[in-house]
């Protein structure tokens, strides 16, 4: 089904503006090389973006340069009470800060993230205002993070932010080493446990993904923010509120054809 979904896309992103059809309700593309946006539609418009927070998360917590071999403990604060969201790390797990790090971002897990800001020196409070000074310095003026994980639909912000958010956090070696990883073994209670990237575009023919980090909530819908490289050119893709997985895949592929020169080359506006 996926692939019938993705071939009729194709038909519809053929070669110009007025073709070009996005299931996303919010996306923005840009190209690394040049800084022009190369698409976007609602791009402005501040909406949840679920858990794309945690590349702000995990942005936060390597700046404070924390011993990443620590090991942490999680407890019952990093259980999520607001969404019952389900995690694969049980309560009292005991996890070295990199692995917990990785969970994190490759496997998205809710709990990891918030042991990241539970166990950031200073605590909570610290953590927030490190956040904070981090928008501020990214020139994210549209963006509000008031938790570590993207669970609440307070944290908001717009396609063009999380551009800049993208582009800042593929400067972090780890965290773009751990976001292109297809899949990871986690040593975790004594045993090896075998952990997947939410983005199932990590690892496919094809594509050469730089940085990857997906998001859902019922409020956010799934959301994705990716670099990637295309023809010998490398772009930063940002997609808010897709219906379904394979809608938000179909646009990667649509704004991917975009890099490598296949639809027309000026820039294409949908508001």
């Amino acid at each position: 089904m996926l692939k019938l979904f993705l071939a009729s896309l194709a038909l519809v992103a053929c070669t110009g503006a007025h073709a070009f059809k996005l299931y996303s309700e919010h996306a923005i593309l840009v190209s690394d090389e040049t800084g022009q946006i190369l698409f976007e539609k609602g791009a402005d418009a501040a909406v949840p973006i679920a858990s794309l927070t945690k590349l702000m998360t995990a942005m936060v917590v390597l700046d404070s340069r924390p011993a990443m071999n620590e090991v942490l403990a999680i407890d019952e604060s990093d259980v999520d009470e607001l969404k019952h969201s389900k995690s694969h790390v049980p309560v009292g797990a005991k996890l070295t800060r990199h692995d917990v790090l990785r969970l994190a971002l490759m496997s998205s897990d809710n709990r990891a993230a918030a042991a990241l800001a539970r166990t950031y020196h200073g605590g909570p409070q610290a953590f927030f205002g490190a956040v904070h000074a981090k928008l501020k310095m990214l020139g994210m003026t549209n963006t509000v993070i008031k938790e570590p994980s993207g669970l609440s639909p307070e944290n908001t912000s717009t396609a063009a932010d999380l551009a800049k958010l993208a582009q800042a956090a593929s400067h972090y070696p780890e965290i773009a080493d751990i976001t292109t990883n297809a899949s990871d073994v986690v040593r975790m209670n004594g045993r090896n446990v075998v952990f997947h990237n939410t983005n199932r575009l990590v690892g496919a023919r094809g594509w050469d993904i730089l940085l990857s980090k997906t998001g859902f909530t019922n409020e956010a819908g799934r959301c994705l923010i990716m670099r990637i490289k295309q023809a010998g050119k490398s772009a930063t893709l940002v997609l808010l509120n897709a219906s379904g997985n394979a809608s938000r895949q179909a646009d990667a592929l649509s704004l991917r054809r975009l890099i490598g020169g296949n639809l027309s080359a000026k820039r294409i506006s949908i508001r």
